[in-house]
């Protein structure tokens, strides 16, 4: 697959909102197909549908097979790690692939904002501020760092003494206005 058709897939993985539920839900476990169904209260074969389409994406990574009711059932995750290397090693995306990325994650966030908890303690910033570009890159790098933390710390689905919670980060920078 040459570099251009393996950003298409990319693009094309993120396309679909229940995508990137699903790899929130692999940054907790490597699931199966049947799990992840469960998981969304959807189709067996509506999730193995989006999972080959994250997996032809890059999105996620194979994370083994088992034996279940004499089939082989496999398992998949979803490493950030492994994705910010990968988009290192490709270079930086497309305009049209950021964008259409950063729409989807805010359709997700709004779809979240319907299951808050607005009584418990939350956190949101939202600005659009003129800062100095040392200072950008370093604040952007802990923020990276602080968002790495929160995939390595998530766990399965309703693990006991979890919380489910919400995280979404988007920081780029801006064209100076005319």
């Amino acid at each position: 697959m040459s570099l251009g058709e393996s950003r298409q897939a990319a693009l094309r993985a993120m396309a679909h909102p229940l995508r990137l539920r699903i790899m929130s839900l692999l940054t907790g476990a490597p699931m199966t197909a049947a799990e992840v169904a469960r998981e969304l209260g959807i189709t067996h074969a509506n999730a193995s549908y989006h999972l080959r389409n994250l997996l032809a994406g890059g999105m996620i990574v194979p994370a083994g097979e088992e034996r279940i009711r004499g089939g082989v059932a496999k398992r998949y995750r979803y490493d950030g790690d492994r994705d910010e290397a990968n988009e290192r090693a490709r270079g930086p995306r497309p305009d049209e692939e950021n964008q259409a990325i950063f729409l989807a994650v805010a359709g997700e966030l709004s779809r979240r904002t319907g299951h808050a908890r607005w009584s418990q303690p939350k956190s949101m910033a939202d600005a659009e501020l003129w800062l100095d570009p040392n200072e950008w890159r370093e604040i952007r790098h802990q923020v990276s760092e602080a968002a790495r933390a929160l995939h390595r710390a998530a766990r399965p689905p309703r693990t006991a003494g979890t919380i489910r919670t919400s995280t979404t980060i988007a920081m780029f920078e801006m064209e100076p206005e005319a």
